[in-house]
């Protein structure tokens, strides 16, 4: 039941879920970290409208931020480590912007519940709903698991499918066929985002460390988006993460809503012990 946590952690990261270290040899990285590089500029063009073509580009990406008060989903979850495929997991998510994620993990071979959370921008509760036992952390318990800089609205976005660790210092930006490549440097990570050409909705995302001392990488992958009241929403998604291991992890959202109203209390029996 370990794997759930992982799991658990690993829907609300995305980008980590690397809390069961190995002692295993370093995978190899996705892609080297220097093939963002050829990411350039069309040539001939002069400055101004680069710079032009750079602001258009960033303002239709940021017309499809997902903005909303409330949001709740259930979401299969399938994923494979370096030992093989797991059983697959349903997730009931919920979220309030700015507030609080609540979160119930099951098994799906079993369908009983297992793990239930409530994060909120200072904390985090973890009940074991199997073995009767409770954590209570703080937010920073998530960065420690991950060794993943997340804040709170990292990980609201990590759910909704917003851009994550997206810095606004465009390093470069090509337009390829019917796609946009823009590369990014933020802090923490190199970003190469693909987006489509027509709608700019975002299709793929990948992040190399800029610690050179590190091998941590994530692709995310972005598709069969759905448009509902306006908002395109991408109901599935693949993520693989790589360390000291590799994991890869598909989340199909069967079920989605925006805006209803939405209740994410947090009861802990008074017979669950402490951890």
């Amino acid at each position: 039941m370990k794997n759930l946590l992982v799991i658990g952690t690993a829907i609300l990261t995305m980008l980590a879920s690397q809390s069961c270290r190995t002692t295993k040899p370093i995978n190899k990285a996705i892609a080297p970290k220097d093939s963002t590089v050829s990411v350039m500029l069309p040539p001939n063009t002069s400055v101004a409208d680069s710079l032009k073509m750079i602001q258009e580009t960033m303002d239709r990406l940021h017309s499809h931020y997902i903005d909303y008060k409330t949001f709740n989903a259930k979401i299969k979850v399938e994923y494979e480590d370096s030992k093989g495929k797991k059983p697959d997991i349903i997730a009931v998510v919920r979220v309030i912007k700015d507030s609080a994620i609540w979160m119930s993990l099951s098994a799906s071979i079993l369908n009983v519940e297992v793990y239930r959370m409530l994060i909120t921008k200072d904390s985090v509760i973890l009940m074991n709903t199997r073995e009767k036992e409770v954590q209570y952390r703080s937010l920073d318990y998530l960065q420690e698991v991950t060794q993943i800089p997340f804040d709170y609205k990292t990980i609201q976005d990590l759910l909704i499918g917003n851009p994550i660790f997206f810095d606004s210092t465009v390093v470069s930006l090509k337009k390829a066929d019917d796609k946009i490549l823009v590369f990014t440097m933020g802090q923490f990570f190199k970003h190469l985002l693909t987006l489509s050409a027509d709608k700019n909705l975002l299709l793929h995302s990948k992040l190399d460390d800029v610690d050179v001392n590190r091998n941590r990488t994530a692709d995310i992958t972005y598709d069969d988006f759905e448009n509902k009241n306006g908002i395109d929403f991408s109901t599935y998604r693949e993520i693989t993460v790589s360390e000291k291991n590799k994991l890869d992890i598909r989340l199909k959202y069967k079920q989605y809503e925006f805006n209803k109203e939405l209740s994410v209390t947090l009861k802990v029996p008074k017979n669950y012990k402490h951890n």
